[in-house]
């Protein structure tokens, strides 16, 4: 039985780069039905190619892909995007492939074969790590959110959001006092939904509720609209 709890990582954007179809097809419909918006590369040029044009919370990465290797993939991420997280899945049980991997930047080593709950746990603690420093709780002023329990509290009086209101909340505090555009809002949040959407409209139908539910319970106004831009969460409103 899967657990609620692993919900709150509905904001979470992965990369899965694995080769074998059956596998690949078995992780990446895990990880969604765990609520990830999961991207996949089968190899090593799908896989350059989407983390060039891409930003992603997380890429799990096997070492032996057709046309070239995952520790090639590791190395430029690594020097692309800094914060990414970067956890190595691969049948390779050597410790020298384990080492290199690590020592090029991989946040995890997972050998293969594993359990997709264990996946989803340690991708659960990356991210903890990556976004909010461990903690499973996350205060600013009055605004407290307990990602886990899916908990949004204003002055200890809990916020009823709806799903895709929480996923809001998380990804601008994950992004907080950064500037973030509507594009990136929408295709971080929804996924491969995103193109199908009317980006503005639909955007602004749930920000307008999600600041409205927060103000009645005495939040400050922390969302602000960056015009032409986005929006933007501050920690100093």
């Amino acid at each position: 039985m899967r657990t609620g709890s692993a919900r709150y990582l509905s904001a979470v954007k992965v990369l899965l780069i694995e080769d074998e179809p059956e596998l690949r097809r078995s992780i990446r419909t895990y990880l969604q039905g765990e609520g990830f918006v999961v991207d996949s590369a089968n190899d090593f040029p799908t896989a350059h190619e989407k983390t060039t044009q891409y930003i992603y919370d997380a890429v799990l990465v096997d070492i032996t892909l057709p046309k070239g290797n995952g520790l090639d993939v590791v190395r430029e991420l690594r020097a692309k995007h800094p914060t990414t997280g970067i956890i190595i899945i691969s049948a390779k049980g050597s410790l020298d492939d384990k080492v290199r991997g690590l020592d090029l930047g991989a946040d995890d080593y997972l050998p293969k074969p594993f359990h997709l709950p264990e996946l989803v746990a340690r991708l659960r603690a990356l991210i903890r790590r990556k976004r909010f420093d461990g903690n499973t709780a996350i205060e600013l002023d009055e605004l407290r959110i307990v990602p886990e329990d899916k908990l949004v509290e204003v002055h200890g009086q809990r916020v009823d959001l709806t799903i895709m209101q929480f996923d809001l909340l998380l990804f601008l505090v994950a992004n907080k006092d950064r500037v973030l555009s509507r594009t990136a809002i929408v295709e971080h949040v929804w996924g491969d939904m995103a193109e199908r959407l009317d980006h503005d409209g639909f955007l602004y139908s749930h920000m307008k509720n999600l600041r409205k539910k927060l103000l009645e319970k005495g939040c400050r106004d922390r969302i602000q609209t960056v015009y032409g831009l986005g929006y933007r969460l501050s920690t100093r409103a």
